[in-house]
């Protein structure tokens, strides 16, 4: 184990890990909102799905010398629009779509990197390495997660509406459509700055992990969001000083500690019932 508090001197602090944390509660926050409209709508594997084609596109965008956050974003936007649109308009359904998707976007964004010798290079994209994160990284994850923050917050009782029942909200004049296609396009921006502090194969885990566990504890949609917050934030700090202290990935670590309040939870539930 290492000595943490050794660890934490004032460079380092400063440096590494304000940063980091900034950051990772920025994506955590973002991400435990639109995971609570995901798993409610059914749409939990999009999530998975779009990191992979991020993962993708970042493999490519490196290979090609692109910034690769700034060619991601949008790439992830329109396969998310994409897969929203075949959704409902094609005999592919949705879950058929998004494994063509990401395992096609998957295979290009690997062949490009391992043609360019890259492999390496973009390893963090796949398992997530946020304390290796730049400071431009950090600036560019927090703007967007506040713009995520906002957009959602505003648009609040339209997202409330159409995540519980689309055909009332449709009957009420509700453009249905444009506000899924916000919940892609918040869910595409959050999946990619998720994959700089998780991972592609572990970023889907934070949107889905603080919904399930929240709801399990609170039954109205507004006490489950504010549940899956604080549970997203909390797994995440003790997840990221719990990598320190035992020197483990930061993501694996997270999402670990998300199971932990999982099963906790679960488990209680079962035995007040039984009491019950």
């Amino acid at each position: 184990m290492t000595d943490l508090f050794a660890m934490l001197t004032p460079e380092f602090v400063s440096v590494i890990l304000l940063p980091a944390l900034i950051a990772g509660v920025s994506v955590s926050l973002c991400a435990s909102l639109l995971g609570v409209s995901l798993v409610l709508k059914r749409c939990s594997m999009i999530g998975d799905g779009l990191s992979h084609v991020g993962y993708g596109t970042l493999c490519i965008a490196v290979a090609l010398g692109w910034a690769p956050m700034q060619v991601t974003i949008p790439v992830v936007i329109i396969a998310a629009y994409i897969l929203l649109r075949l959704s409902e308009n094609s005999r592919i359904g949705g879950d058929t779509a998004i494994a063509l998707f990401s395992t096609s976007a998957l295979a290009l964004g690997i062949f490009a990197s391992s043609k360019a010798n890259l492999t390496t290079d973009v390893s963090h994209y796949m398992f997530g390495s946020i304390l290796a994160m730049s400071h431009g990284d950090v600036i560019f994850s927090v703007i967007l997660s506040i713009c995520v923050l906002l957009v959602y917050l505003l648009f609040y009782d339209k997202i409330f509406a159409v995540t519980f029942d689309e055909n009332f909200a449709r009957a009420t004049g509700l453009n249905v459509r444009f506000y899924n296609l916000l919940i892609a396009v918040l869910t595409a921006v959050t999946v990619v700055l998720g994959m700089m502090m998780m991972g592609a194969l572990l970023i889907s885990s934070l949107m889905i992990f603080p919904a399930v566990t929240a709801m399990r504890i609170n039954k109205h949609f507004r006490g489950v969001v504010l549940t899956a917050v604080l549970i997203s934030v909390g797994c995440f700090l003790t997840g990221l000083f719990l990598s320190l202290w035992i020197d483990t990935a930061v993501g694996a670590s997270v999402i670990i500690m998300n199971l932990i309040v999982f099963v906790t939870v679960s488990l209680l539930s079962v035995l007040r019932r039984k009491k019950a």
